[in-house]
């Protein structure tokens, strides 16, 4: 039977129709195939980079680990004091010792010059209380001794009796922002006729401790680092 040119027509034109489909849907399965094949692969839970500067942060001894971060004279004596509360509590109520707990107090920014020993404070006092915005609270003059290692100042200061004595004594470590003791010392240097780097080499030969507290290379950092490491941080 001879077939109708409508028919024809018809016919012709759903040929070119699903053609055309399979054509798209061909190009997008290539194209999905492609974005596939580019793809980088899932990657794994993320984790920090490590840094050989840095792992002293691990080798404190401790199952629970906290950093203190510090920036002014009073979260300096804040820090003290919570490091203070932080460990008598673990010891009276979970009965952790020292071994048990590595606590991390942080002086950066105003509080820098409050890491450093009496000698310092001695010698550099006047320029030392301007840097750091702090006066002795009792004469209001600028100090000549770290009034954190003194029993009868502390108490009158927010940490509340807690001497850096005697958080050393508990166990406690002390991380320095060399980017402020060096800019501390450049202040320091040029009201004295010395060099920056003298005086910075003066200021870390005169810490707290010469084993309990270290120069590190920014204090902002060790506060990222340490929490990297698994320090609850404290602020």
């Amino acid at each position: 039977m001879a077939t109708s040119n409508s028919a024809l027509s018809d016919r012709r034109s759903f040929l070119t129709r699903f053609s055309a489909g399979a054509a798209a849907f061909a190009a997008t399965l290539a194209a999905g195939a492609a974005t596939a094949r580019g793809q980088t692969p899932a990657a794994g839970p993320w984790q920090p980079a490590r840094h050989e500067k840095d792992d002293w942060l691990d080798q404190l001894p401790g199952r629970h680990r906290i950093v203190f971060d510090s920036i002014a004279s009073d979260a300096f004596a804040d820090a003290l004091l919570f490091a203070n509360n932080f460990i008598r509590t673990n010891r009276t109520d979970y009965n952790l010792q020292q071994g048990d707990l590595a606590v991390l107090i942080i002086a950066r920014h105003r509080s820098t010059s409050l890491a450093f020993n009496d000698h310092m404070w001695e010698k550099y006092g006047t320029i030392l209380s301007a840097r750091a915005s702090f006066t002795d609270p009792k004469s209001k003059q600028p100090p000549t001794s770290n009034l954190f290692n003194s029993a009868e100042s502390s108490r009158l200061l927010p940490s509340r009796g807690n001497t850096l004595d005697s958080l050393l004594k508990l166990g406690v470590q002390f991380a320095v922002c060399s980017n402020a003791a060096r800019a501390v010392a450049g202040g320091v240097a040029e009201a004295t006729g010395q060099k920056t780097e003298d005086v910075f080499s003066e200021f870390a030969a005169n810490l707290i401790s010469p084993t309990q507290a270290r120069m590190v290379p920014a204090g902002i950092v060790t506060v990222a680092r340490a929490q990297e490491r698994g320090y609850s941080l404290v602020t």
